[in-house]
């Protein structure tokens, strides 16, 4: 490279001075790029109180406190900030782990100004400042190269394409160009220099670089609520109405037949009480705040914490390929010489054979002595491995002299002194076109490695061709044309699969989740990624230009067979994910580079990767693989599915539970019975159902095969008529049974205070019967004693524990108005429990019974 002085002066460019780079500062603003508001620790908890769930549940707190029921207040009160704590310390910690990430390195530049090479923060670059590049910096701003030798760039942020693309100097105007175009001048904001040295122009910052622009286009885009969300909302609502009617008819209907409107003012409290949907905005919230913290646990942050459920329902999972599926690494895949090819992987004990040893040993001469670019460092760290102890590996050779890419000639020289001091060594590497041309190879010979080039190019590797050349000692040639190359062999390089993406591909499908690839690399390594990943088998790609040329009627019949995209911008992905998404798919996207940020916004579900990723991809997401483990995402959706099922058993028993109550509160009313609970019982009650319906059904197991069921239908309701009616008919059972114990008590005769206890009792067996029955929907409850759910294994003893209390405490016993109960009345209590789940224990053995004749059948 040119001294950076005279190229700039050859150019008529004269660098900034400080005084008009603090000016254009002043004018255009840092050199920001636009990105996602910083959550600060009063924003997040603004955000939670605005939580329409959490307004619900301090509203009740306080209509119960406005009604004189402190305990009840308190208890939900407390659990409210119980509640809200777990949710701010999950996302606090999530916002403080994405910080971070955002400061693993502070972007610095190197400038000239006033003459001077100046070390700048990124955010002071300003349009026109003259950046020195080299090896392993990252670019500051879109700028156009005006002098470089043998720079190459990484652009898989802005192309998904992992292979470093060549810089060449700008002949003509200072004008951008496109990302990832081979043998440009443009160089763009937030990609990483792989090798070679540079000097270019700044002609964008901030929002108005690329990257700026993604940055812009995902304010364009506003989340939206899950279904589950929408769901649970409108029930709670439903259900405050229907309860304020049915509590307002009570009232009612007592003070005009009992002519007691103060009696009939605490029956319509006590109700009030038990048909207050309190437990639904709970029991979400608290699944969805300790799925977040179970997935913390495996390394998966949760940015959006209704996403752990909608994991769940993901029917199409929109895979990049660079960074997601695979390692974003080089390495060296095959080797070929005279016509013989060898598999890296098929070396036994990587022991390479000895006429292989002269085309590594010259792929090793031709790069770098400490590389940096990702090529580089795979054919050294190959070299290293497989030379180790020959005679080729040459750590004490000089090197002399380097000749460096050209428009006209692509590969690159490297001169060394050899140790005896009478000749050079030339080592050659570049296109394999190009190192043919330069060992003057006849059209035989082309042939032949023409023929091999072709085979290993259609299985998607990067090919280089390796030469060498011997020079007497003296004035060396200014063209590499004139050495005298031999040509060696070529080198074939990939980027390797990921460990146990395959695997997780699989079971994706066992699952009934597509996986599709959506990457800005080209068709042909796109798609062997994609057969090796068993994404497709022989499949067939559609490029971005093809999908831009499409309408939207064949684009609607195109998605719903192909499953791998290549060569996609950003807004071809966004169209894509939501065409999807108006095909009724529920949409998981997962990607590392700023081109990923918008797509991943849009989809229903975003997952970028913590590691590699970039901030805008991040703080696009929904959740955040920090170890950017593939796997690690299928065990999510496995998650968002146990939530899911363990939401519907919750939502089933809540209603279940209630039915007995509200009954046993409104049965005496209408038929003049003597009343049974008054608010302290269902006080008492209530606290015996909060901590079950969340806590144990949030912590139950899956079910088995929950992987090998198909996505359940976006249209599918989790408070649907099948639900509802299980749980309906579970309480309908229950109260039946519990008015049985109360009646037959009433009508033989016995103390108010007894039939009080012994009802009472019977509705917390019935309870504890209801907790256990719910538990699986699939398995008996004595299928469950192996299954591990340690809450359970403390709420039921602890519930009958504290009915112990109630009833034998005197000052306890007195409060409820109880009579203590003889072991006989526990008996009936417990048969009472026993018979209230019954039914609902014969129908799941018989659909067992029916699974395993149907599946012999079928193995039969």
């Amino acid at each position: 490279m040119l001294d950076v002085y005279e190229s700039l002066a050859s150019r008529g460019l004269v660098p900034l001075g400080e005084e008009e780079a603090a000016r254009r500062l002043e004018a255009e603003g840092p050199n920001l790029i636009p990105s996602a508001e910083r959550r600060t620790s009063p924003r997040i908890v603004l955000d939670i109180l605005r939580e329409p769930m959490f307004l619900l549940l301090v509203g009740a707190g306080s209509i119960y406190l406005v009604l004189g029921d402190l305990r009840e207040a308190l208890v939900l009160l407390s659990f409210v900030v119980l509640v809200m704590g777990l949710t701010f310390v999950q996302e606090r910690r999530t916002e403080k782990a994405l910080e971070a990430l955002r400061n693993l390195s502070s972007p610095r530049a190197l400038v000239i100004r006033d003459g001077r090479k100046r070390r700048v923060a990124g955010v002071e670059v300003v349009r026109g400042d003259v950046l020195l590049l080299s090896e392993g910096d990252r670019v500051p701003a879109d700028a156009v190269v005006v002098d470089c030798s043998n720079l190459a760039v990484d652009e898989s942020l802005l192309t998904g394409e992992s292979v470093p693309v060549r810089k060449l100097p700008c002949e003509g105007r200072l004008e951008m160009g496109t990302p990832g175009e081979e043998g440009q001048s443009s160089v763009f904001a937030g990609t990483l220099v792989v090798s070679g040295r540079g000097v270019a122009v700044v002609q964008a910052t901030g929002s108005d670089t690329e990257m700026g622009k993604i940055g812009r286009s995902l304010r364009e885009i506003s989340p939206r609520l899950t279904p589950i969300q929408r769901e649970t909302r409108g029930m709670v609502v439903r259900l405050a109405l229907l309860g304020a009617a049915t509590c307002l008819l009570v009232f009612v209907a007592y003070g005009l037949t009992r002519e007691n409107w103060l009696q009939g003012l605490l029956v319509g409290i006590a109700l009030a009480m038990a048909l207050l949907p309190e437990e639904f905005p709970v029991v979400l919230t608290v699944f969805l705040t300790l799925g977040a913290w179970r997935m913390s646990r495996h390394r998966i942050l949760t940015r959006r914490i209704p996403a752990v459920e909608a994991l769940g329902s993901t029917t199409v999972l929109c895979v990049d390929k660079t960074g997601t599926l695979t390692e974003n690494r080089m390495t060296v895949s095959r080797l070929a010489v005279e016509g013989e090819v060898i598999r890296m992987e098929d070396i036994p004990e990587g022991i390479l054979p000895e006429r292989f040893h002269e085309l590594l040993e010259f792929g090793v001469l031709a790069s770098q002595k400490d590389p940096f670019d990702p090529v580089e460092v795979a054919i050294a760290g190959l070299g290293d491995a497989a030379l180790e102890g020959t005679e080729h590996l040459h750590f004490d050779w000089i090197l002399e002299k380097e000749y460096p890419l050209s428009p006209e000639l692509m590969a690159i020289s490297h001169v060394w002194r050899s140790p005896d001091g009478q000749r050079y060594v030339i080592a050659a590497k570049g296109a394999p076109e190009a190192i043919m041309d330069l060992c003057h190879l006849s059209p035989e010979e082309k042939a032949v490695v023409q023929a091999v080039v072709e085979e290993l190019s259609a299985e998607g590797l990067r090919l280089l061709g390796v030469a060498r050349a011997d020079f007497r000692m003296g004035e060396l040639p200014r063209d590499q044309h004139d050495f005298d190359f031999q040509f060696l062999g070529l080198v074939g390089l990939e980027d390797p699969l990921r460990p146990l993406v395959a695997e997780s591909v699989a079971e994706c499908r066992e699952a009934g989740v597509r996986v599709l690839m959506i990457t800005g690399d080209h068709p042909g390594t796109a798609l062997r990624v994609a057969e090796k990943a068993g994404i497709v088998h022989e499949g067939e790609t559609i490029t971005g230009p093809e999908l831009e040329a499409m309408g939207e009627e064949e684009l609607h019949r195109s998605v719903g067979s192909v499953n791998v995209f290549s060569r996609m911008v950003p807004q071809q992905k966004l169209r894509l994910v939501r065409t999807l998404q108006e095909r009724g798919e529920v949409v998981a996207m997962t990607g590392d580079g700023v081109n990923d940020a918008p797509a991943l916004k849009a989809a229903d579900i975003g997952v970028a990767m913590g590691g590699r990723g970039a901030d805008v991809a991040r703080e696009s997401a929904d959740l955040v693989l920090l170890d950017d483990d593939f796997p690690s995402l299928v065990w999510a959706v496995r998650s968002g599915r146990r939530i899911y099922e363990n939401l519907k058993k919750a939502f089933s028993y809540i209603i279940a539970v209630h039915v007995p109550i509200a009954g046993m509160t409104i049965l005496p009313v209408f038929f003049r019975l003597p009343l049974v609970l008054s608010p302290i019982h269902i006080a008492f009650l209530e606290i015996l159902i909060d901590p079950s319906c969340s806590l144990v059904y949030e912590a139950e197991p899956e079910e088995e095969g929950i992987m090998r069921r198909p996505p359940r239908p976006r249209t599918e309701r989790l408070f649907s008529r099948r639900n509802l009616a299980f749980g309906f008919l579970q309480g309908l059972t229950a109260l039946a049974v519990v008015f049985a114990v109360f009646l037959i008590a009433y009508l033989r005769g016995m103390e108010e205070k007894e039939v009080r206890a012994l009802t009472f009792s019977s509705l917390v067996v019935t309870n504890v019967a209801l907790l256990l029955a719910n538990r699986s929907w699939e398995k008996m409850v004595w299928q469950l004693r192996g299954r591990n759910n340690p809450v359970a294994r403390w709420i039921v003893p602890g519930a009958l524990f504290l009915l112990a209390l109630v009833l034998y405490v005197p000052p306890l016993r007195r409060l409820f108005d109880f009579t203590p109960l003889h072991p006989m009345d526990l008996a009936i209590c417990m048969g009472a429990g026993m018979a209230s789940v019954a039914w609902f224990e014969a129908f799941k053995a018989t659909r067992r019974w029916r699974a395993a004749t149907r599946k012999g059948a079928a193995s039969g």
